[in-house]
């Protein structure tokens, strides 16, 4: 029984943590420490058999605000941050191509 338990918990610190992560594109970054993340994935359809795509919007928490919309993320399982924050941000694995533009002011314009 020991045995049994201390081989779990080496298979666990090999692996990392038990928490689920998923990859998708940031869709937005307007709310203070907050992105919405979008995760595609193909699903066969159960009677025709037709790959299927199915989208899911994230709410996770960013706390240093590096995100930016058209990022490509990692996002992890966490407790409850919110009512609807449920992730947090892992890591940002692709910047965006184009980066986010300034808004110049009304004196530069002039």
């Amino acid at each position: 029984m020991a045995q049994a338990t201390q081989t779990a918990a080496t298979d666990t610190a090999k692996t990392g943590s038990r928490r689920k992560t998923l990859i998708g594109y940031v869709t937005s970054n307007k709310m203070a420490k907050t992105i919405v993340v979008e995760v595609t994935r193909q699903k066969s359809h159960p009677m025709y058999g037709r790959v299927i795509s199915r989208t899911n919007k994230f709410y996770a928490h960013d706390e240093h605000n590096t995100a930016h919309v058209g990022d490509v993320v990692k996002i992890e399982e966490t407790r409850p941050l919110s009512k609807l924050k449920r992730w947090r941000l892992a890591e940002v694995l692709r910047k965006a191509a184009l980066a986010p533009q300034v808004q110049e002011t009304t004196e530069a314009q002039s």
